[in-house]
């Protein structure tokens, strides 16, 4: 893969290959015919994990631990064929062992007996049409069975086969497995009575006539509940268990925008020109903010934002000419032809004086002379536009979905990546001029759900740690505090969340790379094989006895003869028989999923030297290391010393490269199966709203509070959020003698976010993200930080998160003055101090998390 996947992508991938694994076993060996589903929001990246999967199948996988299967062929279909288009690209883009020519577009043309292995093949819903020359010739009702020769006669000149016959040879082929790749699988999947029971990609999946059904149908989709039920109904087909990803951790991954603000006329009123021009100032800002981060970064593209501008489905030529008088009107330089539009007719518009030409959706991200864009409902499924910064819809209030629609195709970061500490440029806005308060504030609700709409067609994506705003203020670097409160907020140690199933051999080759690329480590690639192959050595004398007992396995195949004697006794005889290269050869490939393809080829390369005769003998040495457990364990065990001491090393060299190099370490000290310390981000733009809007849409101001490390102009920032004890804390500990200032940590994923990495009460691992830092300076002069974390007793999560805060104060013993967790008892707060000893033993031992703040290791507030 050209991408580094996220954790949950590659906990998706795992699980759907362990489906596919099961799939093929069911179908060759039982004949079972199975079905499952991926089911992930809005930019989770879909596409990525499919190409995953799909390198995978044809070519195996050392990540996954996955053999490859030699006749897998892959029939991507759709019902859109510019969507198919998207798909092809897009798994191009993301792997680097699937070519141009492993991915095979199905054009009418198209003849052959079957499919061949290692390839994906497209179709789209339309080409089997009645009418398509594909299917020309077959038919599947009773009479044209019953006639063959008829279907022949009825074929185009030079078609041997119809694609539903290359379908057939494929499936009946025992040494081929077609595997169904249903993309936007809630789509023909409707209810199933008599007109619709026949639909082609039911016909497709189930089969009809002489065509047998598929055998493995993966489904793909944000919303697959009609597919599951669809399946579920079908006789004869397993449904093995779907696979969820959770939206939670999609928010998490950066990979979408995390603040949608959204505004409205603040009284009754035609306000569309003006909220117009306030949407052309913004996207102006917006590009003058990218621009600059760009030239900070050293990059010599900067993102180039779009203004999308939402008509009605019947907008007059009138409407759509004052609106562009209003954007030309405001945005001085904006070059004439920078207008498109993605109307259903694909005419070039006049309107006035401005020629609007047609663009295709899905060139939009790519056109980036293209600065405004019209269009109506939700553009087609698949597509998206992470450089879409702005929305003005002029579609009346009622039209919530549309609008949730298209905001479905903007939410994906620019840089696939969230922009460290400025939450400008993780951000999407939306002007709605003929919406009210109350409206508003049910589309807020909706854009909060972590889930896209009941149709699938895009929805807003989203999940824990998407927030929508109203119209927010800004804050900035607090001017009156001290550089070394700053100072000291740098040096504040965070925890990554481990990831599931790490390997740290390829952890550090990964990390040896990256070393050399940013030129703080040359040749850090060799140096770190030429210390695993000094390790291999040692390794191979201290468990000589072991190696060569795992040699004579490698070099001779073991077997049993069976005798049936006359009268029914049966008995049996061992043999052996020296292996053929072909043997050793799966040996030493077993051998790359334990040590790493690159470490296996460069340690047979140094054991084998210049003689190219000594190769076998270095493959067969090699897989016999891999044969025993405790050579694997402690080859991984030395890698990952090495990697944290290179970490180590090069952390302020690191601190110094840029945020998109950085984002790449941070993902490397991820790489882990245990909790590994990073450091946080200087927050630089906060965005917090300052007025809080009920269900009937009015606003109340928002209380505020002074020394936050980040606040509005006047100095203050918003406490809203907090309920009302949490405020208690807030101003108790700013009342605290040498208070200097406090910090409200952001709930989500950020890398200006303070993390600690904790067990929840199944033993899936989590991150706390404690509520309040707050500073203080000592009695000394020493400026030091204390972390207050105020969270419910009687909650689930209260036990696991206070030893998570416990083992987490252990590990960081001397880093906080104070580490606390704050719970209220009926009217009084109680504190556990987690720096103490004493107390964290009594997490360790207790069962329940209110008796600890009764008992004697806590103390009031």
């Amino acid at each position: 893969m050209k991408y580094t996947l996220k954790d949950y992508q590659s906990d998706a991938v795992t699980d759907v290959l362990g489906n596919l694994r099961k799939a093929r076993r069911y179908f060759h060996l039982e004949g079972d015919r199975t079905a499952f589903s991926l089911t992930a929001v809005t930019g989770a990246g879909k596409t990525v994990m499919a190409a995953a999967v799909i390198e995978a199948l044809f070519a195996g996988s050392d990540s996954f631990d996955f053999e490859p299967d030699p006749g897998a062929v892959v029939l991507w279909f759709s019902d859109d064929p510019s969507l198919n288009e998207q798909t092809r690209f897009r798994l191009l883009e993301a792997s680097d062992r699937i070519g141009h020519s492993n991915l095979v577009v199905v054009q009418p043309t198209f003849n052959a007996e079957k499919f061949d292995p290692g390839k994906v093949y497209f179709l789209n819903t339309q080409k089997l049409g009645k009418k398509s020359l594909l299917v020309r010739g077959h038919d599947d009702d009773e009479d044209a069975r019953r006639l063959p020769s008829m279907r022949t006669a009825v074929r185009p000149d030079l078609r041997a086969h119809t694609i539903w016959d290359t379908i057939t040879n494929t499936i009946e082929d025992p040494n081929l497995t077609l595997y169904l790749v249903l993309d936007e699988a809630h789509r023909g999947m409707g209810a199933t009575n008599e007109r619709e029971k026949f639909s082609i990609v039911q016909r497709l999946i189930n089969g009809h006539g002489d065509v047998p059904p598929l055998p493995v149908v993966w489904g793909i989709s944000a919303t697959v509940e009609r597919f599951d039920t669809a399946m579920k109904g079908v006789e004869g087909r397993t449904t093995l268990p779907g696979v969820q990803v959770d939206s939670a951790l999609v928010q998490q991954s950066g990979l979408l925008k995390d603040d949608i603000i959204l505004d409205i006329p603040a009284e009754a009123g035609r306000f569309d020109t003006v909220l117009l021009t306030r949407a052309t100032r913004k996207i102006i800002d917006s590009t003058d903010a990218w621009a600059k981060y760009a030239a900070e970064q050293g990059e010599t593209e900067p993102v180039v934002p779009l203004l999308v501008l939402q008509s009605p489905n019947t907008p007059s030529n009138e409407t759509l000419q004052r609106a562009l008088d209003t954007i030309y009107g405001e945005w001085d330089d904006l070059p004439a032809g920078a207008v498109a539009h993605v109307f259903g007719d694909h005419v070039t518009m006049q309107l006035g004086p401005w020629t609007v030409p047609h663009i295709a959706p899905e060139r939009v991200q790519d056109a980036k002379h293209v600065r405004v864009l019209l269009a109506k409902d939700a553009i087609s499924t698949g597509w998206d536009c992470p450089r879409a910064e702005v929305l003005v819809s002029f579609r009346p209030a009622q039209d919530k979905t549309h609008i949730t629609q298209l905001l479905g195709r903007m939410v994906r970061t620019p840089l696939a990546r969230r922009i460290p500490g400025d939450e400008r440029l993780n951000s999407v806005e939306c002007l709605l001029p003929f919406f009210d308060r109350k409206t508003a504030t049910s589309v807020a609700k909706t854009l909060m759900n972590s889930s896209d709409g009941d149709d699938g067609d895009g929805g807003s994506g989203g999940g824990a740690g998407r927030r929508v705003l109203f119209d927010p203020v800004e804050m900035k670097p607090n001017p009156d505090l001290r550089e070394e409160i700053w100072e000291c907020f740098d040096a504040l140690p965070s925890q990554s969340l481990p990831k599931r199933g790490a390997k740290p051999i390829k952890r550090l080759t990964a990390l040896a790379q990256a070393l050399a690329d940013d030129e703080l480590l040359p040749d850090a690639g060799k140096t770190a094989h030429k210390q695993l192959h000094a390790v291999l050595d040692g390794l191979a004398v201290r468990y000589k006895p072991e190696v060569e007992a795992a040699t004579t396995d490698v070099e001779t195949v073991e077997g049993e003869t069976v005798h049936g004697h006359l009268g029914g006794t049966v008995d049996y005889s061992a043999f052996s028989e020296v292996a053929d290269d072909r043997v050793i050869a799966d040996a030493y490939r077993a051998a790359e999923r334990a040590f790493s393809a690159d470490i296996a080829r460069t340690y047979a390369e140094h054991l084998a030297g210049d003689d190219d005769d000594a190769l076998r003998d270095a493959h067969v040495r090699i897989a016999a290391l891999a044969l025993v457990p405790e050579i694997k364990q402690a080859l991984e065990e030395e890698a990952e010393k090495l990697t944290a001491s290179w970490l180590a090393s090069y952390r302020v060299d690191i601190k110094s490269l840029t945020d998109e190099r950085q984002a790449l370490y941070n993902e490397l000290r991820a790489m882990s199966t245990e909790p590994q310390q990073v450091f946080l981000t200087r927050p630089k733009v906060r965005q917090e709203d300052t007025k809080e809007r009920g269900a009937d849409g009015n606003e109340t101001a928002l209380p505020t509070r002074p020394k936050h490390l980040l606040c509005a102009e006047d100095g203050t920032f918003p406490v809203g959020s907090l309920n009302g004890w949490e405020i208690d804390v807030v101003d108790e500990e700013l009342g605290r003698k040498g208070s200097l200032a406090w910090y409200r940590n952001p709930p989500r994923a950020a890398e200006e976010s303070l993390a600690i990495s904790f067990r929840d009460g199944k033993g899936a691992w989590k991150s706390l993200r404690p509520d309040f830092v707050f500073f203080s300076e000592t009695s000394s002069g020493e400026i030091r930080a204390s972390l207050v974390d105020p969270h419910s007793h009687h909650l689930g999560d209260a036990l696991p998160k206070l030893r998570g805060l416990a083992a987490f104060a252990a590990n960081f013993d001397g880093a906080f003055q104070r580490i606390e967790g704050v719970t209220k008892l009926q009217d009084t707060l109680r504190v556990l101090d987690l720096t103490k000893e004493s107390v964290r033993t009594a997490i360790a031992e207790a069962t329940d998390a209110e008796a600890l703040y009764v008992g004697p290791h806590a103390s009031d507030y």
